[in-house]
Parts: C-alpha cells; sequence; structure tokens
C-alpha cells in the first residue's frame, strides 16, 4: 500500500525531517538514530520525508526503506552547514506544506528555525540529542547559537524528546516545561566471524582494543593514542571513524595514529565490515568527554564486548560498573583500566553488560512506538 494512504488510513502523521545529514551508512550519531527510528513509523503508518544534505548521499531524491530522502544544498563548512541547510529545508516545507502534519527537528543548531516552522502553520517536534555548545571545536559564536538553538527548539517546540535522562533533567530544571525521554536504540547484533576484511587490517580476534568515533576533539581519541602508546602489549589499537570536515585535530590524530604501527585506522565502513570488526574485539573504548546518550557504545555491548568509558554522565546511564569507568581526562586512569582489561582476558574475566531488564528501553521498535503514541499523536 501507498505510504501516503496508508497514513491517511490509520491516522498517522505526515513528518518533514531536519537536522540530520541523511541515510543510510552517513557518519553520526543523529544519523543513526534517524536510519533506525524513521523506517519503523513508516512501518506503523506515517509518511516520512527526510531532508539530507548533499556531500553525503546521492543527489537525486531516493527511497531508503520507505522513507523518502531529499538531499539539498548546504555549504559543506562545519560552522554554517547545519543552520544553512535547516533555512533551506524550511523553505521545501513551507512550498509543500500542505503535505506535512509535522517537523521532526533534530539537534541544537537546527532547532534555530523551530520559530520558523511555526509560523508556517505547523507543529514542531525537536529531539535534543544533547548540549552541543559544550564541543571543545566550536568557538564562542557558535557556541552562542546552539544555546539560542536549545532555547527556542525548547520554547517553540510542540512536543519535545531528550535522548537521556540527564538531557531531561536538565531541560525540565531550566525551561520549566514536559520533556520526553525516548533514548537512542540498540540492536542486539548476532557476531560477525572474522574473515578477510580484519585478516586484511591484520587484527587478531580478542587481540586488539576499538574504538568507534568521529575525529574531533570531544572524542577524547587523541588521549586514548597518548595511552596506548605508552602500554606495553601485542594488542593493536583499531580506530573506526573519521573528519566530516578536515582540521588541524584530525590531521594531528592521524599522525598520532601513524606513529605507532600497532594502530590501525580504518576509515569511516559500515555493513558487514563493521560487524567484523565490533565482533572480534577484545575491549572497545570510549574515552569522550561529551556525550548525548553514545549509539556506539550500546552498539559495543550489542555485540557482547567488554567496554571502557570516561565517566560522563550520559555514559553513566548505561554504564555503572566502577571498573569499565575512568573520568574524561584522566589518562593514568585510563591506563590502568586498559591494562587490566588486557589482563582480566588472560584471566577470563569478564567486564559489564547491559542488564536484561533493561533491554527494552533501548529496543529501537518500542522507541518508534513511544515517538510516535507519546509525541507525535498528541501535539
Amino acid at each position: 500500500m501507498d505510504t501516503e494512504k496508508k497514513a491517511e488510513r490509520v491516522g498517522c502523521p505526515s513528518i518533514a525531517v531536519l537536522g540530520t545529514r541523511g541515510f543510510p551508512g552517513v557518519q553520526g550519531g543523529v544519523e543513526k538514530h534517524c536510519e533506525n527510528l524513521y523506517p519503523r513509523l513508516v512501518s506503523l503508518g506515517c509518511r516520512v520525508r527526510v531532508y539530507a544534505r548533499n556531500g553525503y548521499v546521492p543527489s537525486r531524491n531516493y527511497s531508503c526503506n520507505g522513507v523518502e530522502i531529499v538531499p539539498i544544498r548546504a555549504p559543506k563548512m562545519k560552522s554554517l552547514e547545519a543552520i544553512c541547510h535547516s533555512l533551506l529545508g524550511v523553505f521545501h516545507i513551507a512550498c509543500n506544506r500542505e503535505k506535512f502534519d509535522v517537523v521532526h527537528i533534530h539537534a541544537l543548531g537546527p532547532s534555530l528555525v523551530a520559530p520558523l516552522v511555526r509560523l508556517c502553520g505547523l507543529k514542531v517536534v525537536v529531539t535534543n540529542h544533547g548540549p552541543d555548545y559544550n564541543r571543545r571545536k566550536w568557538g564562542a559564536l557558535a557556541r552562542a547559537a546552539l544555546r539560542m538553538g536549545e532555547r527556542l527548539g525548547t520554547k517553540y517546540a510542540n512536543g519535545v524528546i531528550a535522548v537521556s535522562k540527564t538531557i531531561k533533567k536538565d531541560l525540565q530544571t531550566r525551561y520549566g516545561r514536559r520533556v520526553n525521554y525516548i533514548p537512542n536504540g540498540i540492536d542486539i547484533s548476532e557476531p560477525v566471524p572474522p574473515g578477510a576484511y580484519l585478516e586484511k587490517l591484520g587484527l587478531k580476534p580478542r587481540r586488539y582494543f576499538l574504538a568507534v568515533a568521529r575525529f574531533v576533539p570531544e572524542k577524547g581519541l587523541h588521549d586514548l593514542l597518548t595511552v596506548f602508546r605508552q602500554i606495553d602489549t601485542d594488542w593493536r589499537l583499531a580506530l573506526v571513524g573519521g573528519a566530516d570536515h578536515e582540521d588541524g585535530y584530525s590531521v594531528g590524530l592521524k599522525k598520532m595514529a601513524a606513529a605507532d604501527a600497532r594502530v590501525v585506522m580504518t576509515g569511516v565502513i559500515k555493513g558487514g565490515a563493521l560487524g567484523e570488526v565490533y565482533s572480534s574485539a577484545g575491549c572497545f573504548v570510549l574515552p569522550s568527554y561529551h556525550e548525548g546518550l553514545p549509539i556506539v557504545l550500546l552498539e559495543a555491548l550489542g555485540y557482547g564486548l567488554r567496554v571502557l568509558c570516561s565517566s560522563i554522565p550520559p555514559n553513566m546511564e548505561i554504564v555503572a560498573d566502577e571498573e569499565a569507568l575512568f573520568p574524561p581526562g584522566d589518562v593514568n586512569r585510563l591506563k590502568e583500566r586498559m591494562t587490566n582489561a588486557i589482563k582480566n582476558d588472560a584471566e577470563g574475566r569478564e567486564y559489564f553488560t547491559l542488564d536484561k531488564g533493561r533491554s527494552g528501553e533501548f529496543d529501537w521498535d518500542s522507541i518508534a512506538d513511544r515517538t510516535l503514541t507519546d509525541v507525535l499523536a498528541r501535539i
């Protein structure tokens, strides 16, 4: 059945989406969130059009698991890309406003346009993925714009979603309005046996640390590389990811990695290759200074990996085991944790695993159902 007719039949909203680069397979937490959420909303009866960004996805309109993807132009500059894309998206939506019931905006920068969407006579839902103004890559002007985006999005949206309990509490305290906690999700993944890709990288099963992240300062990969160079081990370190916008930090990070022959940089990978690298890792490490609710940490747990992560509140919503935590930026404690991980692996000791009683909290089907019934259908 045509998705538009299906949406009319069951009374589900037609949704326009702003704030994501697009999908499938585009690097980023917001992108993974959208890639998992919207096909499920389509299956529930919604009609969804995602306004993606040229340069990250094919340049022509296409469909992904029932979701309509419409790429539009945006300058590929980290300080202007999100807001320019969002403004162009509002223009497109305004020209087709009779097709939509609600606009769903992700992240703080794009939330700057929430009042404009309301002026178009459409309802708005904003999902807050974290206080982006705390990211170390932003200057004073960008931080101020992001704070304004949070303020305008929270004030003018008909419904507000926070992906972590920490964000929900903060928004409710500062803005005095109801916020829905609907987290990022997890797929309990079947392990992928070690194969040709792992062999190509020179990685041996259970004999390497794994980090999956964008190459930006707040992910703390520089701390991880600094510590790994100090550890005398035959384990290796696999870094999966890259930079959306190449800069001094990402270039310096690559130079640090190149100085240690045990470090393997895969670039951005997805699908079976990513599953293979996850499945055979000895330990997953997330040394970040800032997160919303990290999907990569949930993914690692979905593959049954041992994890080490910084003790920031969003990470601690998922991981509570002291032996798996270290203060952000504390390279001495991180070295201790990584050394213990190697030792514990040799002794067969287990680290933290996700409480099975919480698995439903992070189930994508449940998340889609809650997004529809608790927010989209109520505004």
